[in-house]
């Protein structure tokens, strides 16, 4: 079985990164993949999510060397999760004194066998955990919401994603940009879509997330929508998409 690694990333926090991580994991379960989340984020957002707040092991240990990726998984819903924590904050301040520090998930997940996709849930920042994210990863899907600064930040990931190509990793390619938060009734969520169109040369889904209260709802029972309201906007717009992900 060939396993697909995609880092979910953007720079700016808020932009439905964590949403679409785990709502498109949760489709593609649907879709009979086996799907492994990596909570990479010190804020471990993914973990609280899915109900997995406080696990005894987390990605911080396998950094450490105390665990092995497989001996800290989590199942949830037909999901795996590698559960984080606030504790990868310090693991990043030793990373950035060892030499190779951009490998080091790369090689913690060699071990990993028997997933269809390793969706990897990255910090709001370029950090050395989202370089070592870029690095392990094949493919990238950038979450987008419709907003003027979109385009200031779009800019910044292709940069830094040349920059990681050039250096690091020269296979990585973007998978897509996928439209989050997407209000029909705004001029300016149109205004924008149609400049990225005209304007981007990655791939933009044509499946577009809407606006959606019970995307919202959804974390406090730790759930992701598709298990929480499957009849609602929000599932279906992320079953549409994983449909789309795999055709890509």
């Amino acid at each position: 079985m060939k396993t697909t690694i995609v880092a979910v990333i953007n720079q700016k926090g808020g932009t439905g990164k964590t949403t679409t991580t785990i709502n498109l994991g949760s489709a593609l379960s649907k879709l009979g993949k086996r799907v492994l989340l990596l909570d990479l984020d010190p804020q471990s957002n993914l973990s609280y999510s899915l109900a997995v707040a406080k696990p005894d092991v987390t990605l911080a240990d396998v950094f450490l060397g105390n665990k092995k990726i497989k001996d800290i998984l989590v199942e949830k819903d037909g999901l795996w999760v590698a559960p984080g924590s606030n504790d990868l904050v310090d693991i990043e301040i030793s990373l950035v004194q060892q030499p190779e520090r951009e490998q080091f998930l790369k090689n913690l997940l060699s071990e990993i066998k028997g997933f269809d996709y390793v969706l990897i849930d990255c910090p709001p920042s370029l950090s050395v955990l989202t370089l070592n994210a870029l690095t392990a990863a094949q493919e990238i899907l950038i979450p987008l919401q419709m907003e003027v600064l979109t385009l200031q930040g779009l800019d910044q990931i292709m940069n830094t994603v040349n920059k990681v190509k050039k250096a690091f990793n020269p296979n990585l390619k973007i998978k897509g940009v996928v439209v989050v938060m997407f209000d029909v009734r705004r001029k300016l969520s149109q205004e924008v879509l149609e400049y990225l169109q005209e304007n981007v040369r990655e791939k933009i889904f044509d499946t577009h997330i809407r606006l959606n209260v019970k995307l919202a709802e959804a974390p406090s029972f730790g759930k992701s929508i598709i298990d929480y309201d499957a009849s609602s906007n929000g599932a279906k717009d992320y079953r549409a998409l994983a449909e789309e992900f795999v055709r890509a």
